[in-house]
């Protein structure tokens, strides 16, 4: 039983090592799929709701150029300008060709630029494409009532009109609402039938996102990103391989689709019917999605209207719940949400009050300690009275080395007759490993802590902590300062432990610290920070007992 402990740490430090890779990528839910619709040439293309009759549609492969229209007059670009961001709005099809947020830059580097969201160019395509059917291309020249569009405290919104003349006499209207204190892009798409014959079609709006950079954050290769949507109450987070062998089509009440990264969101929000289904096509790292209404019918004269919501900017959880329309659920802290969500809250409310997330970190691990120091106590203390045990332990082993069965029954005995519980010692440590894995996840995934600085060399608490010395240090760059003193408090920390009599125990836990420092070599370095004044407090709670106890056995 003494070796138990032991082999639980180890068991414990593999499952930090391991386990965030196995949580951490994902469980992703198999989602219900539908076949897509099949054009009459058999090339798939992206489906409606089937509410009536289907018209033949043609979507082109992601994998292959898109070649450009050829118009009467060169496309102009809308700049609009606003505190929070600066977009291109094309004539071509009413793409967005830019999307740079000003609060946000791409890196930590100094003189970085603004995040730019539309990752793609003229050849991939952009993003806002628009179809009705085959009744409207997305190649339409569009004519706009201005050319910049900016905004401010004094003028707060403002609207950007675009109308383009489809071949088949279908007129599409395009209004654009933007507001000088949001991400949300209000969009109102009017199509009206002036032909002499009936027309009928169903509306899409498009997207076209290539990965997200995250400037080398550790995020890179372990959380999803890539198209999602909210259907049903449930999010799908759709990876490469549900669509790498064609389209895929997911119907249902569809809240939001697009596409998000670790940090930031595209998306569109369906409104008064606009959403009917959610398709995707593409390759891992360029994904097209496609967010389709019912069949509509359109008399000579007549007009439909949709409205949709755009949504291009950071994941920040606050923010979104305000929006509304579930947008707060893209940021998905998984099995530890119930933790991770009160966390990150926590560490805004002192964030409000310090204006460092570094010190907010450190208020919440005293917090965090604080609720504990109770069962961290009793456990201790169990360590302690264990440690006591020990001599008697050695003897009842030497007794009975011919009876296991026996010696096991006379150690159980021992430990009820001093009330000691064998795995009090281990239990602070593995509650703290849910607070572990979800503090893990907020400091991942959540933009507040994206280049938030800490001090002196810690610049960046969502990247590993690493002080540059003026040349680099092999694997690691520059020198891990916060990390190596994380290693070296959990060193001071086990000294100050009790210990056993078994050497064999002993010697695994004095690798222990070893371990903990190198997993946490590439960790952010605001996990670490946890985890060093955790230790640092666990530290002094250790002197705290060790004095009680030294004070007990001197007035015994």
């Amino acid at each position: 039983m003494d070796t138990y402990r032991a082999f639980l740490a180890i068991i414990i430090s593999f499952v930090i090592l391991l386990g965030y890779q196995y949580f951490f990528v994902g469980f992703d839910k198999p989602a219900p799929v539908t076949e897509p619709v099949q054009t009459q040439q058999g090339e798939q293309a992206p489906p409606a709701a089937p509410t009536g009759p289907t018209m033949p549609e043609a979507t082109a492969k992601t994998t292959a150029p898109v070649p450009p229209p050829v118009y009467n007059r060169e496309p102009k670009n809308v700049t609009i300008d606003t505190e929070l961001y600066t977009a291109t709005v094309s004539e071509d099809g009413g793409t967005v060709r830019s999307f740079v947020l000003k609060k946000h830059k791409e890196t930590n580097e100094k003189g970085s630029p603004g995040m730019q969201l539309v990752k793609t160019d003229a050849s991939q395509g952009f993003p806002l494409q628009f179809s009705w059917g085959s009744a409207v291309s997305p190649q339409v020249l569009y004519d706009s009532d201005q050319q910049n569009v900016k905004l401010s405290a004094d003028k707060s919104k403002a609207e950007l009109r675009m109308v383009g003349q489809a071949a088949n006499g279908l007129l599409v209207e395009r209004v654009y609402g933007f507001d000088n204190d949001s991400y949300l892009i209000d969009i109102s798409i009017k199509v009206k039938n002036t032909a002499e014959s009936l027309l009928q079609g169903n509306p899409q709006l498009q997207l076209v996102n290539a990965k997200f950079e995250t400037g080398g954050s550790p995020a890179d290769g372990f959380l999803f990103g890539g198209p999602a949507a909210f259907i049903n109450g449930e999010l799908l987070e759709i990876k490469a391989d549900t669509f790498k062998d064609g389209p895929k089509t997911f119907q249902g009440t569809i809240e939001w689709a697009g596409f998000e990264g670790n940090y930031f969101l595209c998306g569109m929000v369906p409104l008064e019917g606009a959403g009917a289904s959610f398709t995707v096509q593409g390759t891992e790292s360029l994904a097209k999605t496609f967010l389709a209404g019912n069949i509509d019918t359109l008399q000579p004269g007549t007009e439909k209207e949709y409205k949709y919501r755009l949504f291009y900017g950071p994941k920040k959880l606050d923010m979104l719940k305000t929006i509304g329309s579930n947008l707060d659920r893209s940021v998905d802290f998984g099995w530890f949400d119930v933790i991770a969500k009160p966390t990150l809250w926590l560490l805004n409310l002192f964030y409000d009050y310090c204006r460092n997330y570094g010190i907010a970190i450190i208020l919440v691990t005293i917090l965090f300690k604080a609720a504990f120091w109770p069962i961290s106590q009793k456990g201790m203390k169990s360590m302690k009275n264990m440690q006591k045990l020990q001599p008697k332990m050695v003897k009842i082993r030497e007794k009975y080395k011919s009876d296991p069965t026996r010696m096991n029954q006379e150690v159980m005995n021992l430990y009820k007759t001093y009330k000691v519980n064998p795995l009090g010692g281990c239990l602070p440590m593995v509650l703290q490993i849910p607070v572990f894995f979800a503090l893990y996840k907020v400091l991942l995934q959540s933009i507040e802590l994206r280049h938030a600085p800490f001090m002196l060399w810690i610049t960046d608490l969502s990247a590993p902590d690493r002080l540059w010395l003026g040349f680099d240090i092999p694997y690691l760059g520059g020198l891990p300062v916060l990390t190596l003193l994380m290693g070296a408090s959990m060193f001071f920390q086990q000294k100050l432990s009790p210990t056993t009599a078994d050497p064999t125990q002993a010697k695994i836990m004095q690798f222990l610290p070893i371990i903990f420092t190198f997993m946490f070599l590439n960790f952010a370095s605001g996990l670490v920070l946890y985890w060093f004044v955790n230790n640092l407090l666990s530290i002094l709670q250790q002197v705290l007992i060790n004095r009680e106890t030294k004070k007990s056995e001197a007035a015994a």
